[in-house]
């Protein structure tokens, strides 16, 4: 049988020969997303076979002693690979825990890795079909903000018809399964309707920082209270470091007539739409805050958890199943009108930068351990990164950056930055032009410069 050459990676190991340790490798296979061990194959990929005696031996013996001691059922099948003959052990995802000898593994990457401290709770959780938020807590119903629980019910109107007159509070929080089999209160009613969720839980809360550089710290504010009260706390203490000017082009209705509106540095429903996110989707079993840091040209939206499998930062940017770590916090706040339930949001932030004119913004996670997930966003297109992007050479970011310090450009003060002919800078300019970059100004040849383009 002809193979394609294989590779090791995070589903696929090579051992030379078999060892009873390498059972953990298979408790990782099948605590993660399955994978294969092949026996017989060094750790370049590189096939040496296995004697025919020992073979038969490890044939008849790997599927008793994998089911025994891991309670799992392998596929142990004998191949020819490249000429030589060799064991294929075969595991698929268990969807229950697997431990090895009282342990718990996982496979990351090329390597497994024991799990421990937080990373372990998180996965014991997942493998229990449990999810964090659904837990019962020793709390009483004193302990919720009806305030806040008068506001919900006027927000979740329109998706939850009658909610409004629900007067009795248990079987309100009932119907939102926010109270478990056993009549107690949920992880979820706490941070949603609490007085004092960080009484509870001690990093529910978000931190707001104004940066001027990343260790020029102008202001910090924590913002704690239930997760609506942060919402819309957060809300404003961003709003308060950013410019905003009036769209005169475009006149809204109002009930009092028509009025101009509002362009903010960023899109405010982008923003609303990633603080409501970081908030349900943050993994709460973390030691850290939701963290917010507003500099002079972007801000960093940072909440612990890793993406939920399948979804990947890729797969953010199109249509994409609905994953949610805590979905009793995101059915709430779909009823009440903040975020939408499926899977639409990333879209919708995206769609929002695009209509303003800024760059897209940046989904970024990091996957070891329990994980964290970033979002940068950007106050123009004319910062480096995105410039490079449209594809712009050395000397046309110079001067783009040297008009937005300076407001205009000309030819000679082009040539005299980046230190080129006459026509190398009339042909650098005429493409910033094409890009609309620039806008070009004036008629005669000494009285044109060039500006940075408002499309």
């Amino acid at each position: 049988m002809k193979y394609k050459t294989i590779k090791e990676n995070q589903n696929t190991e090579f051992k030379v020969s078999w060892r009873d340790e390498y059972l953990k490798v298979l408790s990782a296979f099948a605590n993660s997303k399955g994978g294969t061990l092949y026996i017989g194959v060094d750790d370049y990929g590189k096939p040496v076979g296995i004697p025919e005696s020992q073979r038969k031996k490890l044939l008849e013996s790997l599927p008793n002693k994998i089911r025994n001691r891991l309670n799992i059922t392998p596929m142990v099948s004998e191949e020819k690979y490249k000429g030589f003959d060799i064991i294929k052990i075969q595991i698929d995802s268990a969807g229950f825990r697997v431990p090895f000898e009282g342990k718990f593994y996982n496979k990351v990457g090329s390597t497994v890795q024991e799990l421990t401290g937080l990373e372990l709770s998180a996965f014991l959780l997942e493998k229990s079909g449990k999810t964090w938020d659904g837990l019962p807590i020793e709390a009483d119903i004193d302990e919720l903000d009806i305030d806040t629980i008068e506001l919900f019910k006027t927000l979740a109107q329109k998706r939850l018809p009658h909610i409004e007159q629900e007067k009795d509070v248990r079987l309100l929080l009932s119907k939102l399964k926010l109270i478990d089999d056993d009549n107690k209160l949920t992880r979820a009613s706490i941070l949603l309707f609490g007085k004092d969720p960080r009484k509870h839980f001690f990093t529910a809360y978000t931190r707001v920082g104004r940066f001027k550089t990343e260790i020029d710290i102008l202001d910090t504010v924590d913002i704690e209270g239930n997760l609506f009260q942060q919402f819309e706390q957060t809300v404003e203490a961003i709003k308060k470091h950013l410019n905003v000017r009036f769209d005169t082009s475009v006149k809204e209705y109002s009930i009092g007539g028509f009025s101009r509106r509002d362009i903010w540095d960023y899109p405010l429903d982008a923003i609303r739409e990633i603080i409501a996110n970081a908030l349900i989707h943050k993994d709460y079993l973390d030691t850290s805050p939701i963290q917010i840091k507003v500099y002079d040209d972007k801000i960093t939206f940072w909440n612990s958890g890793k993406l939920l499998f399948p979804l990947t930062v890729e797969s953010l940017k199109t249509e994409h199943p609905v994953r949610q770590r805590n979905p009793l916090l995101a059915s709430v706040f779909y009823y009440a009108g903040i975020v939408e339930q499926w899977g639409s949001g990333t879209l919708k932030i995206i769609r929002l930068f695009r209509e303003q004119g800024l760059p897209e913004p940046e989904f970024v996670e990091k996957k070891e351990g329990i994980g964290d997930f970033t979002v940068y966003i950007y106050k123009d297109r004319f910062n480096v990164k995105e410039l490079r992007k449209m594809g712009l050479n050395e000397r046309q970011i110079k001067a783009v950056l040297y008009v937005k310090e300076k407001g205009k450009i000309t030819n000679k003060e082009y040539q005299e930055l980046t230190q080129v002919s006459r026509q190398t800078a009339t042909r650098d300019l005429q493409e910033l032009v094409e890009k609309s970059i620039f806008i070009m100004h004036g008629a005669a040849k000494r009285e044109i410069y060039y500006q940075l383009s408002q499309k």
